[in-house]
């Protein structure tokens, strides 16, 4: 049976998870929706089997079940499938009303607290990712660096080059690179530090960011 105390728990905790940290950090409204929605029917699921005469497996299986669960209308990114699988486990945490009483709060309070301090803006810094479709194929990795170090306006960390079709004169780029300040854009428009450059090799680019 569900517990009201275990419910009570379990709401305060994907609120504050979905709309105080998420929603305000990523922008991502219907994502919110989609947690909050996910945990209250795991936790529905849970409470109902504990219930019932189940075996370990089943709840494992269950268990399973939700964790393959992929929504198709976009990618999800690394922050979103941690958020997905907290939700889902304050569900499961809660729903199962675990004894001693005091855990399920416990554990619940450990998850959010986690996710407030690994995800805080003060830790992601400045550092982006994304997938980037240059209109032109660039001979080396160090001309690649520097085209994108001019149009994004950020010091590449890291790149890697996905695809390059020569008949269509493109090049797929998973770069990884840090913001810089729009003083040091001009400074930085031509070089990328920490990667070696060509410098008879032009730094701009057209691009397209999927």
């Amino acid at each position: 049976m569900l517990n009201p105390l275990m419910l009570a728990i379990d709401l305060a905790a994907i609120v504050t998870l979905a709309a105080f940290l998420y929603r305000r950090r990523h922008r991502h409204h219907d994502m919110m929706l989609a947690f909050i929605v996910l945990n209250v029917g795991v936790l529905a699921v849970a409470s109902i089997l504990t219930g019932l005469s189940v075996t370990i497996g089943v709840g494992l299986g269950l268990f399973g079940v939700l964790s393959i669960i992929r929504l198709r209308s976009h990618e999800l990114t690394h922050s979103d499938v941690a958020y997905y699988f907290a939700a889902l486990a304050l569900g499961l945490i809660c729903g199962l009303n675990p004894d001693p009483v005091w855990l399920a709060p416990v554990l619940a309070a450990l998850l959010v607290a986690t996710i407030a301090v690994v995800d805080h803006p003060l830790l992601r810094g400045g550092n982006r990712q994304q997938v980037v479709v240059l209109d032109r194929v660039y001979p080396t990795e160090a001309a690649t660096a520097a085209a994108l170090a001019d149009l994004l306006g950020a010091r590449v960390t890291h790149l890697l080059v996905q695809q390059t079709d020569l008949v269509r004169d493109q090049m797929v780029v998973d770069v990884r690179y840090r913001l810089l300040p729009a003083a040091e854009h001009a400074a930085t428009a031509t070089s990328a530090p920490g990667l070696p450059l060509d410098q008879d090799t032009p730094t701009s680019a057209a691009a397209v960011v999927a």
